[in-house]
């Protein structure tokens, strides 16, 4: 910052008239761009090059097998949010490079093709490319990481990032049969463990009690029920128009879905405390303090910055930074609490500059434990309710945890400048990214670009 200066101040004292050289009194002086106001945060990349979101919407997310999408097929939950991407900013879908798409269960073509038929149902034409991505619960927010690189590589401008998951159409199970090598590797074999177990080993081994983890499965619904209340999900949710099917009838209603349905605004501690251990006779996880499994999707439009400015497009948000890490697989859910502080580093910044946090509630459990271990502030995160409330349908969450931190982002203006995704992933991974608000730099810097060029033309003129 301090060579930017000093280059300023060279440059201005050629473009001085003669006459103010040896003056006091030029109104023209250097001065650092306010974007790299923060302590920690410096600007290191060309401003037009910056990777934005202009666009990130989600489905409503509904209970598996149970709830608004279970008739729904995966490619008629993908469709409306890629859709809503063209409708809502006047985008020439012909100009998107490709279309990634987070996906977990899946078969992995069948799944791929499907994600085809969804773009071609949204509108897409033929020479859009489209693949899908699976890093498991970190999916959707890869296939956001993989379109962000992409554009920062120069593949392509314009990419389109989602997350699709039927938990409905796509149970989680093991098909096949297991190598019997996967016995002479311990860390092989918890791989393999049910995820309420690797929730238990957590709460065991890092002290998370019962009613920790009930508490902050109380907090999660309430939080996402005052949201749904005050409309605060609107501006993310793209209405689905779909049908349900009366198991005992077979007869066929139409509906449209949107609005969370898993979400249980009256969830108290005394329910929850009523609700036996699932995964071990003595322990912690239950039904009511895990993620629930969910169907949805989400899908995030990012670009060149000045492709966006260039187009007059709004910026919701700027990808500043992304990190994937590895643990041990049986305590897979502290992923968080590695992934999230290596991402913050990579962006120049400390955990304090953080003003919101996504994280998501795959089991309270790991939750509570990445809270308390990043010692973050509980106001900051999951401010709209999580995955124990809202849902979490495995490869969409990503994606759809875009869009809620960036609308929320959005709304709370000028104080809520860095924002925070993060997830556990299954077999001992988290998954992070960094994202600042995409209006805060654009007002410092272009306020900061007229003032001196009003100075410049009236002491040149």
């Amino acid at each position: 910052m301090e060579k930017a200066i000093n280059r300023q101040k060279v440059l201005l004292h050629h473009l001085r008239p003669s006459s103010s050289l040896h003056s006091h009194d030029s109104p023209l002086s250097a001065s650092a761009c306010l974007a790299g106001d923060s302590a920690a945060y410096q600007r290191n990349s060309v401003f037009g090059d910056d990777v934005v979101i202009v666009a990130a919407y989600r489905t409503a997310l509904c209970k598996s097998k149970r709830g608004g999408f279970k008739d729904t097929h995966p490619d008629d939950l993908l469709a409306p949010v890629l859709k809503a991407l063209i409708e809502k900013t006047n985008l020439n879908p012909s100009e998107v490079g490709d279309i990634v798409v987070g996906s977990v269960l899946g078969p992995g073509s069948q799944r791929a093709s499907e994600c085809r038929m969804a773009a071609f149902y949204a509108g897409f034409p033929e020479t859009v490319p489209v693949r899908t991505v699976n890093r498991q619960c970190s999916s959707g927010l890869q296939a956001v990481a993989d379109v962000a690189a992409a554009i920062k590589a120069g593949f392509y401008d314009i990419g389109i990032g989602a997350g699709l998951e039927s938990m409905t159409v796509n149970p989680m199970a093991w098909e096949g049969s297991v190598n019997p090598k996967v016995k002479m590797f311990e860390q092989a074999q918890n791989c393999l463990l049910p995820m309420g177990i690797t929730s238990e080993n957590v709460a065991h081994r890092f002290g998370v009690t019962r009613e920790q983890q009930d508490q902050a499965a109380v907090e999660s619904h309430k939080k996402a029920a005052a949201a749904t209340a005050s409309g605060r999900f609107k501006d993310e949710i793209i209405p689905v128009s779909t049908k349900i099917v009366d198991p005992k009838t077979g007869e066929e209603k139409s509906v449209t879905v949107s609005v969370d349905d898993g979400i249980r605004p009256n969830a108290s501690l005394g329910d929850l405390a009523k609700l036996k251990p699932v995964f071990k006779k003595d322990g912690s996880t239950t039904a009511g303090n895990a993620s629930q499994v969910s169907d949805g999707a989400g899908a995030v439009l990012l670009m060149k910055r000045s492709v966006a400015m260039k187009k007059g497009l709004p910026i919701l948000g700027v990808f500043r930074t992304f990190a994937a890490v590895g643990v041990d697989p049986a305590i897979m859910g502290i992923g968080p609490a590695v992934a999230i502080p290596a991402a913050v580093k990579a962006a120049g910044l400390e955990l304090d500059d953080i003003d919101l946090f996504e994280i998501n509630e795959a089991f309270a459990s790991q939750f509570v434990y990445c809270r308390n271990k990043l010692e973050l502030n509980p106001e900051k995160i999951n401010v709209n309710g999580g995955a124990m409330a809202i849902g979490h349908p495995l490869g969409a969450t990503g994606a759809r945890c875009v869009a809620t931190l960036l609308h929320e982002m959005k709304r709370r203006g000028k104080d809520c400048r860095f924002g925070v995704i993060s997830m556990c992933i299954g077999t001992g991974m988290g998954a992070a990214a960094v994202f600042e608000r995409g209006d805060v730099a654009d007002e410092l810097c272009n306020a900061r670009k007229v003032d001196n060029h009003n100075l410049l033309s009236k002491d040149v003129l």
